[in-house]
């Protein structure tokens, strides 16, 4: 997503600099496009580890500030930061999402650039929404401490930074609604097309996939539903459907759901365009989150047939059954799926729509235009 901005700003002759905050608990293979961009681009990097112990867990039970928040603020990045806005001078200084708000005042103490949240979501509705689905009574009140925590904060930054760029509708009506008065403007995800090529000759159909890092709590919710939904459909061809499933932070114990020659368990792929490519259908069973799933964006650009939640696709100007398919139970996730399987023609038109709202709606350079507009307008 970040890479994808900068790739659109660098097409448009903008001087970019990247200052990265790499939590080690993320840190995980770039691939070749990103490191050939990382050359047009002034880049620092800067590692901390954002792991979270059983002791930590416990302690932010008493806490009243929010760790989710704190474990992200680490004192030598700041000085890094404020040494890289002293030595040169910006016209625009772009936060990328809430965890790095932590250090607006030490770069707004230290420069006079104009400030920029580009919010990724409302982060304290994900754990609003995770609390919701969970049935321990323990588990729903320790979330909902957490999320009253991350809102509070939340709140409390949105008017410390000269403009915010939000992916969605949805999150700027909510940013208004909590007080926000200023600039606010919604500049969804935008990819660079030419990068996302598809080659059906390499697309096994049918196939059901599903591709997405399990160390953010709504892809693991949302998957392990999926896979305790539909695991004797699959196994005893209710659905008669191989399912792949990819991403990072796997859990070990995820190998368990493996169905020899119909459920397999593949971890971190070494090329997620290539293993979306290979794949057919795409499922986004996401029940709780927020903002503008870039996944989704990027597989409508790879002219795959998506069955989603409508809050996985929250966000995207979608047209139900047209360019991908909604499905929020599992007897309409089941429909789906046998729906898609049974017809490729079918698959292939939604896949071609979907592209095309990704061509008219999210091509990178037409979201930089607009993107490059609201810095216009604070200069």
């Amino acid at each position: 997503m970040v890479c994808n901005t900068i790739r659109g700003l660098v097409n448009l002759g903008h001087e970019v600099s990247l200052v990265s905050l790499n939590a080690k608990k993320h840190r995980h293979q770039q691939d070749s496009d990103d490191d050939e961009l990382l050359t047009k681009i002034k880049y620092r990097s800067f590692d901390i580890d954002t792991s979270v112990s059983l002791f930590d867990g416990i302690r932010n039970i008493f806490s009243k500030s929010s760790s989710n928040i704190d474990r992200y603020y680490n004192v030598e990045f700041e000085k890094l930061l404020i040494r890289t806005v002293r030595n040169i001078t910006y016209d625009i200084i772009q936060f990328e999402g809430l965890f790095v708000a932590p250090y607006i005042d030490g770069v707004r103490r230290n420069c006079k650039s104009k400030l920029l949240y580009r919010a990724h979501n409302m982060e304290h509705q994900i754990w609003e929404r995770l609390a919701e689905q969970k049935g321990d009574p323990f588990k729903k009140l320790y979330l909902k401490q957490i999320a009253r925590r991350i809102k509070r904060y939340e709140i409390q930054q949105l008017n410390k930074f000269d403009a915010i760029a939000v992916f969605t509708g949805q999150d700027k009506s909510t940013m208004m609604l909590y007080g926000a008065v200023i600039p606010i403007e919604v500049v969804p995800v935008g990819i660079d097309l030419p990068h996302y090529l598809p080659d059906f000759s390499k697309t096994e159909f049918p196939s059901l996939f599903f591709l997405g890092s399990l160390d953010w709590m709504p892809n693991r919710e949302g998957i392990e539903w999926f896979l305790k939904t539909f695991h004797s459909d699959l196994e005893h061809d209710e659905l008669r459907v191989k399912f792949y499933v990819a991403g990072n932070d796997i859990p070990e114990q995820f190998d368990d759901y493996e169905v020899m020659g119909k459920i397999f368990i593949q971890g971190e792929v070494d090329n997620g365009l290539e293993f979306v490519n290979s794949k057919s259908i795409m499922i986004v069973p996401l029940l709780s989150g927020g903002g503008m799933r870039v996944k989704i964006v990027e597989g409508m650009a790879m002219q795959k047939c998506i069955i989603s939640t409508s809050l996985g696709a929250e966000g995207i100007n979608y047209k139900n059954g047209v360019n991908i398919l909604i499905a929020n139970t599992r007897d309409e996730f089941f429909k789906a799926i046998r729906r898609c399987v049974a017809d490729e023609d079918y698959c292939k038109a939604v896949g071609l729509n979907a592209r095309r709202l990704i061509e008219e709606q999210h091509d990178v350079n037409k979201v930089t235009n607009n993107l490059v507009a609201l810095y216009e307008q604070l200069l």
